[in-house]
């Protein structure tokens, strides 16, 4: 929200108040509480007749700090909070006559006490300056108040994150208001808000408030990245890294850590589409083509008409169409496929379910005790109240009667159209509550797969998210046009979101409104089959590659199988995000920090550490892309170039920009037809441009996140050591990029077009010396 006209004047019925000195210090075990007057004290008159900031200062995890800001500290409560995990920390303080330095780890802040300032620092590099004008009590029309935060943006400063959000991937320039919107991916509004923003400096600040946040970034002030809610309060942290990655691991710890999704869900989910006609011969249809084609299927979803229309949701399945779900569930579970059904939280007036949730008080209401009722979606359709725990256990009741039949997973729709105007039964604040519904909505439902399905098999395909969210994957990027254009801004968004502590993020491939050309499906789909999850899904047409050209068919096998091979590395990297939070689909900033070109990269990412995927936006079949510095070997050629370079090259369906970095160790499994396999079994490293000196260590973890091989690859000149523990299976090494080898101390080695093949039954340790 922008407070001020140009650079001079404040807006008309505004008026800032800005802390002007620290006039008081009070200091205790868990931080430090500063007094800072909104006008200079020159003598004791002048403490009379004028507001005055408290501040607060402490340190819940290491190397960050929380700054809360009251002007008023009487106001009543008001909740939902965001859950933020607060493990007091021991921090540092010095003071003398000019200022006091608070510190944490690596992260100061050194308070000026007149005038007021607060600098951030890491170690002796300046992050960010809260200067006089930084913290701010703002009073407004209509007896309306605001908290302001505004810090320094430094030259070439560039910030990140904020949600999934489809405008530009730098967010410098924007004004964002965080409120979940229903508003598809060609806007400005966002499915998924997270009040978090990550500098390229290696710091990230975090608004802890759940109702709307308004940024201004570097666009009132052109300097500044500021922030502001209504009220009396502002409570934030800022997060130290140095690097991204520790930014967003930091982040995490405060917010949660994603769940490790199965493994059966990284593989291919097909859809029936949003409103296209079909039964269970329609289904069939689908899943027998797909087995006839070759093309491995593991999760099929039941998108919306499998409930009866004008009764979303009702949870029974339409009796005209599926006249016994539970022996149709069967028999597709028997062919190896886990089951989605489409949900959300909006029960329409025709539901079965509506008057039985009216009359026990489980849905929203208005102030005068009406349900809270409109025509937008389902008519008359009113919303679950998920602060009523029986409302949330109702809820979950009935969706335990699909898991029974056999379902294994939801996607859970909606969740962002929520209203202000209603009253909740825990007395939570409506505006509060309409973000954070969306954390509510997905912890009900995901929370109820975990206690039926067991921990290691909870997943939900979600649309609206807010921060905290990523504890419940997997989100999809909602619905976007069937364009290239709606192809990069779904890209976009997921990068956005990724960079906001979010794990895993799918899309949906071809686009869902409207129906893409054989060109664009057919570079979506490689796209999609690169992303963390996959999954073929549509509004009016239905999603079959088959429905494109026969190509198509083809281009899908192939990635499919492609992304199947690569689970070793994918599942490891999957198990590290529940560890740390850096994402599986990342940003080349977070990979690439000290890389100035990689800073506003938006068209390309790293699939883990090791692979950097530049999907093709365009009818020509261009590629263009950007490879850091080092050697890069393309995946599917061989082609080995050195980076530090942009490169523009045409490729045909079956590739793509798809290149691992150097100092690789890649584990790919034997096993194609499905994503949840042993992969220790025939599993193949391959080793890419492995530098002189260099020692690579490489876990494998099974289906269950349990680590159960572990394979360290040393490089000294000539000679390449290899200490494996593979419980006695065989597994074999690729040495990308070499034509032969002089010896191996242990196996049987072949050459081949990408490189050498040693194949070693069971060893723990062996010498490979190069020619």
């Amino acid at each position: 929200m922008k407070f001020t006209s140009g650079n001079w004047l404040v807006k008309e019925g505004y008026t800032i108040n800005f802390p002007k000195e620290i006039h008081d210090i009070e200091k205790d075990d868990e931080g430090v509480i500063l007094y800072a007057p909104c006008k200079h004290i020159n003598h004791r008159g002048d403490t009379l007749d004028g507001p005055l900031l408290t501040i607060k200062l402490t340190s819940p995890v290491e190397n960050v700090i929380r700054v809360q800001t009251w002007h008023y500290k009487g106001g009543a409560k008001r909740y939902p909070n965001f859950e933020v995990s607060h493990n007091q920390t021991s921090y540092q303080l010095e003071e003398n006559e000019k200022e006091l330095i608070f510190s944490s780890g690596t992260l100061t802040a050194k308070i000026s006490k007149q005038p007021f300032r607060i600098e951030l620092i890491d170690g002796s590099s300046t992050l960010t300056i809260i200067d006089g004008k930084g913290l701010a009590w703002i009073t407004g029309p209509e007896n309306k108040t605001y908290m302001r935060g505004q810090h320094s943006l430094k030259v070439g400063e560039q910030l990140y994150g904020l949600g999934e959000r489809f405008t530009p991937y730098v967010k410098n320039g924007q004004t964002v208001d965080v409120w979940n919107e229903d508003g598809g991916t060609s806007s400005e509004q966002s499915y998924k808000n997270i009040p978090f923003y990550l500098s390229n400096r290696g710091y990230g600040i975090f608004v802890n408030h759940p109702e709307m946040v308004s940024y201004e970034l570097g666009s009132e002030v052109v300097s500044k990245s500021q922030f502001s809610v209504e009220g009396e309060y502002l409570d934030y942290y800022l997060i130290n890294g140095p690097t991204p990655k520790e930014v967003v691991s930091r982040y995490t710890d405060l917010t949660g850590k994603p769940a490790l999704p199965p493994a059966w869900s990284f593989g291919l989910w097909l859809s029936t589409s949003f409103t296209t006609d079909y039964n269970e011969e329609t289904v069939n249809h689908f899943v027998d083509g797909m087995a006839e084609r070759g093309i491995p299927l593991s999760v099929f979803h039941f998108d919306c008409f499998w409930m009866k229309e004008f009764e979303w949701s009702n949870f029974v399945w339409d009796e005209r169409n599926f006249p016994d779900p539970q022996s149709m569930l069967k028999r597709l579970k028997d062919k190896g496929l886990k089951i989605c059904v489409w949900i959300n939280p909006y029960i329409a007036q025709k539901s079965k379910l509506f008057d039985e949730a009216a009359e026990q008080g489980f849905l929203i209401k208005r102030a005068n005790g009406d349900v809270w009722q409109w025509d937008l979606w389902q008519a008359g359709m009113g919303i679950v109240d998920f602060s009523n725990p029986k409302a949330c256990e109702w809820y979950a009741e009935k969706l335990k009667v699909l898991l029974d039949m056999g379902v294994d997973s939801f996607k859970t729709d909606f969740g962002e159209r929520i209203p202000t105007d209603v009253v909740y039964y825990d007395g939570s604040d409506p505006f509060k509550m309409h973000n954070y519904y969306a954390y509510k909505y997905n912890e009900v439902v995901y929370n109820l797969l975990k206690e039926e399905k067991g921990e290691k098999e909870a997943i939900v395909f979600a649309r609206s998210a807010t921060t905290g969210g990523q504890k419940f994957p997997v989100h999809w990027g909602g619905d976007c046009d069937s364009t290239f254009e709606a192809m990069a801004e779904s890209l976009r968004g997921g990068l956005s979101l990724t960079m906001s502590g979010f794990g895993y993020w799918s899309h949906d491939i071809g686009g869902f409104e409207n129906t893409a050309t054989p060109d664009v499906f057919k570079r979506w789909t490689a796209f999609g089959l690169l992303s963390s999850h996959s999954r073929f899904h549509g509004s009016s047409s239905y999603r079959v590659p088959w429905q494109f050209d026969e190509e198509a068919v083809d281009v899908a096998r192939q990635f499919v199988e492609l992304k199947n091979s690569l689970m070793p590395y994918l599942y490891r990297t999957a198990v590290e995000n529940s560890q740390t939070g850096i994402p599986v689909m990342r940003s080349m900033l977070l990979e690439f920090p000290e890389d100035t070109l990689c800073e506003s990269l938006d068209r390309q990412y790293m699939l883990g550490e090791s692979i950097l995927v530049s999907p093709i936006f365009n009818e020509e079949g261009i590629g263009s892309y950007y490879l850091p510095n080092g050697t890069w070997t393309h995946l599917l050629s061989g082609e080995i170039v050195e980076g530090g370079t942009w490169r523009k090259e045409k490729y045909d369906y079956f590739s793509l920009p798809l290149f691992v970095k150097q100092n690789t160790v890649l584990p790919r499994g034997a096993i194609t037809d499905r994503p949840d396999y042993d992969y220790t079994k025939d599993v193949c490293f391959h080793v890419y441009a492995l530098q002189d000196g260099k020692k690579v260590s490489t876990p494998i973890y099974d289906v269950n996140g349990e680590q159960v091989s572990l394979i360290t690859i040393e490089r000294q000149g000539k000679e390449i050591s290899v200490v494996a523990d593979m419980n006695n299976q065989p597994f074999s090494i690729l040495l990308h990029g070499e034509d032969s080898i002089q010896s191996t101390s242990s196996g049987q080695w072949t050459s081949g077009p990408e490189g050498v093949t040693i194949s070693i039954q069971s060893s723990n340790e062996l010498k490979i010396i190069l020619n």
